[in-house]
């Protein structure tokens, strides 16, 4: 088990598979090779992890020069062996050529940023070519994915880079590993494809999908936490000191610890705690969420996150799990909670 630190990714339970599919020999052969392919986040081809074989293109290419090699045979046409041999010929240094396109370039992984369940997440891959030529119809995908819209094509100039867009749907809330990738190329006659298979080690956070026109936000509620253990005389009150927060009004702000701070180059500014008008926060609670279910407590917890982040607005969270977050703002606030919702089990 992992330390409350590292959370762990909610656990889904498998569907079940038909018989057929589940003993299916073709299928654990698969499984065992994608098993046997190390996770990284870069990846080099080489002779030892690049494919070919050839298209169905290629196939229809080879029952054609068969035919024509028995016609020009049977009737004895010396153009006929002229022409067999020639697209024979060529379909074999396209098959060198197409090789030699994909050996030798460089992936490499950029880290993916979280996304919600049920909205595609995307990936990033910049392919390198540490050679003169221009490597031409490079392509990646998502393992398994079909026809060519799910494809991202690149054209890779020599001694240069491009970069690669793909995307892939989760279904699920949690820590996920990405899917495994193929890198594929048809050049320069389509009639054999040259492909790898990577496996990145990068894991992407997935949160809960946020509900869809979900109730406004709850009402900020009295805090007695938070204040500053420094302070400051005002008036009669003894006044906390904190640093300045976006929307502060200006009467807040301790101009003379401000002035030193100009003066030191820093720009700092620090703002007076008011024990009486500045400890009320807005707590999103899964208790006050008022649902039973609670995939959709998560998801009205993570819809009310995204409108606090929309509106800039300093907001806590407490998770089903009896754990608090405490009250900020701010991008890293927002995916720090974001986090821990998908995380909860």
């Amino acid at each position: 088990m992992r330390p409350p630190s590292a959370p762990q990714a909610h656990p889904t339970p498998a569907r079940p598979s038909s018989g057929p599919e589940r003993w299916s020999p073709a299928r654990r052969l698969r499984q065992w090779w994608h098993l046997r392919l190390p996770r990284t986040d870069q990846l080099q081809l080489t002779q030892r992890n690049v494919y070919i074989l050839p298209s169905r293109a290629g196939w229809a290419l080879a029952l054609t020069l068969c035919v024509l090699l028995l016609a020009s045979i049977n009737y004895q046409l010396n153009l006929g062996y002229l022409l067999t041999f020639l697209l024979a010929g060529s379909a074999a240094a396209g098959m060198v050529v197409g090789h030699g396109n994909l050996r030798g370039t460089a992936l490499h992984l950029q880290q993916p940023a979280g996304s919600f369940a049920g909205q595609p997440c995307r990936i990033e891959v910049v392919l390198h070519n540490p050679q003169r030529k221009t490597r031409w119809g490079l392509g990646l995908a998502v393992h398994g994915s079909e026809g060519d819209t799910h494809w991202a094509w690149v054209d890779v100039p020599g001694q240069g880079s491009a970069t690669a867009h793909l995307a892939f749907t989760p279904v699920r809330r949690g820590l996920q590993p990405l899917p495994t990738l193929t890198a594929a190329t048809r050049y320069p006659l389509g009639t054999f494809r040259v492909w790898a298979l990577w496996r990145p080690a990068s894991e992407v956070w997935i949160y809960p999908a946020p509900e869809h026109n979900p109730p406004p936000l709850p009402a900020a509620s009295a805090d007695a936490g938070g204040r500053s253990a420094a302070a400051t005389r005002h008036g009669d009150e003894f006044d906390g000191v904190r640093a300045y927060r976006r929307g502060d009004p200006l009467k807040l702000v301790v101009w003379k610890k401000a002035a030193q701070a100009f003066a030191t180059g820093s720009g700092q500014l620090i703002s007076r705690d008011r024990p009486l008008a500045q400890h009320h926060r807005l707590w999103l609670d899964a208790r006050a969420t008022g649902l039973a279910d609670p995939e959709a407590r998560l998801s009205r917890l993570a819809a009310w996150v995204l409108m606090a982040r929309q509106q800039d607005l300093t907001w806590g969270l407490r998770l089903p799990d009896g754990r608090e977050i405490a009250p900020d703002q701010g991008a890293a606030h927002a995916t720090r909670c974001l986090e821990a919702l998908a995380a909860c089990p």
